[in-house]
């Protein structure tokens, strides 16, 4: 493990930019936190609300004991402390479309804390980002304000919704860090089952805090950018939240410690309010709801029953199918790829290092530029696990070459085809007969003499001209190998 500076140049010298972020990941659960009340996403605007969501009089909040168990698991996942006292608190402010006048929240005493992730950098830099706690909330209700010119519409189905909001320590120091971070977090909620993690519907959002201070210094004034739903928008928001404040700061300004919104239109932050620190929310212990109190027993058996986490499941890749670090990493980061993988692994013929590397350059290659191109997720692919590793194998037993390869995944992704039935109803079988290919190579060398004593004097690049033109004759079903092999031994001098 180890670290680099990510320093930034500004007119007066070099900054460093401090990031902390607020993850808000909605738990994966049928009822809200306190309420009955459906969770289901899309429905009609206030159909799923009960009295308590919408802050009845003489209405009593009942925790709903599946999210404590989603929010132990969670900070199991997070390699972090579960308390076994946690008090709810309630949080108070007021806007509309928080009827009770309070959110029910966690402070002083939350249900998890310290605990850390581990996240992988592009260039295998493997940094720990600390956990400071992960509490249980429930969310707000929801403001409409473009529905009409002088109205605002208040949609209660949100209200109540359980949150785990989990707060890291100041200790990333860049984008990539940040995006590696919540593309991380993302996984592991998906993994552990706790957030389906969409951000398009505000399943899982961040606030992002950023500073910045010169190396060595104490922390700089902190600009908090409030839900930023997207891996992208975080990159944008940051980098234009870099700039201001460094623009400010060198010429001699002070930065307000405010919260502000990224507008996504137009790629900037802007002004929302002043940052409210605790003593504003009047944080007190709610009175119509007791400690929650667990024990060793209830912790271990959730423990139990966690599944194979990211970093176990990439280290086994590693060590079982010999795969390097950085395909491991991609292979294991979604559930979906991981299932992808494992049901592909159960097709091939043989499950040599050399065929499951081979099936892994084409799940993160080929497969991942089509679905790219397309706009698919890895569930919705055009070609099964099953079908990828048919082709895999006849790649494997050169059946066809690489080159052909491709041009059949092309129509494997168009027509849904088997590799088997393309190969063979196209006669794209590759030929392997030396005979046959030493034919081939002595009509093309007798037709390029001229280049044939160029490469006999020392142009050795000029091997791939005669591996091209033999391939061209032999409409790609030349075995390359064999013909690399013979082609040296033709044009020794």
């Amino acid at each position: 493990m180890s670290e680099k500076n990510n320093y930034i140049q500004g007119k007066t010298g070099l900054w460093e930019v401090v990031i902390g972020l607020e993850v808000h990941a909605q738990i994966a659960s049928k009822a809200k936190l306190f309420s009955g009340a459906s969770t289901a996403f899309g429905g009609d605007p206030n159909t799923q609300v009960s009295f308590i969501d919408a802050g009845f009089p003489g209405m009593l909040p009942v925790i709903n004991n599946f999210c404590v168990e989603q929010a132990i698991k969670t900070g199991l996942g997070l390699n972090a402390q579960i308390n076994k006292t946690s008090i709810f608190d309630r949080k108070n402010y007021f806007y509309a479309d928080l009827p009770q006048g309070y959110q029910i929240s966690q402070y002083h005493y939350p249900i998890v804390g310290k605990g850390f992730l581990e996240i992988e950098l592009e260039d295998g830099t493997v940094k720990r980002i600390n956990i400071t706690r992960l509490h249980l909330e429930q969310d707000a209700g929801k403001s409409i304000h473009d529905q009409h010119p002088t109205k605002t519409y208040i949609d209660l189905n949100r209200s109540g919704i359980a949150l785990m909001e989990i707060v890291s320590e100041p200790d990333i120091r860049s984008i990539e860090e940040a995006q590696a971070y919540i593309k991380k977090l993302r996984g592991l909620l998906r993994y552990l089952g706790t957030c389906d993690g969409n951000m398009e519907q505000g399943s899982l959002r961040a606030d992002v805090n950023v500073s910045l201070r010169r190396p060595g210094d104490t922390y700089g004034t902190r600009a908090e950018i409030k839900n930023v739903n997207s891996v992208r928008f975080m990159g944008q928001a940051i980098s234009y939240e870099i700039q201001r404040q460094m623009e400010i700061l060198e010429n001699g300004g002070q930065i307000d410690q405010e919260t502000r919104l990224f507008d996504a239109s137009k790629g900037i932050t802007r002004s929302m309010r002043n940052k409210e620190n605790a003593h504003d929310y009047r944080y007190f212990p709610d009175p119509d709801l007791p400690p929650l109190i667990l024990n060793d027993e209830e912790i271990e058996h959730i423990r139990g029953m966690l599944p194979e986490l990211p970093d176990a499941k990439k280290a086994r890749f590693i060590k079982d199918y010999q795969l390097p670090s950085y395909d491991a990493g991609v292979l294991s980061s979604e559930l979906e790829t991981v299932f992808y993988f494992e049901t592909a692994l159960k097709f091939l013929k043989e499950t040599t290092e050399k065929s499951i590397k081979l099936l892994a350059n084409w799940i993160i290659g080929e497969l991942f530029a089509a679905l790219n191109r397309d706009s698919l997720l890895i569930e919705d692919s055009k070609i099964s696990a099953q079908s990828l590793a048919e082709l895999v194998n006849f790649i494997h037993e050169e059946t066809i070459s690489g080159r052909l390869a491709k041009d059949i995944f092309a129509e494997m992704w168009e027509t849904g085809e088997h590799p088997d039935k393309i190969i063979h109803t196209k006669g794209l079988v590759q030929v392997s007969d030396e005979g046959a290919i030493a034919t081939v190579i002595d009509k093309v060398l007798s037709e390029n003499q001229d280049k044939v004593t160029e490469y006999q004097s020392g142009k050795d690049k000029l091997l791939g001209f005669f591996v091209g033109q033999v391939m061209k004759l032999m409409q790609g079903k030349g075995n390359p190998a064999i013909i690399n092999k013979i082609l040296l031994e033709k044009l020794k001098p």
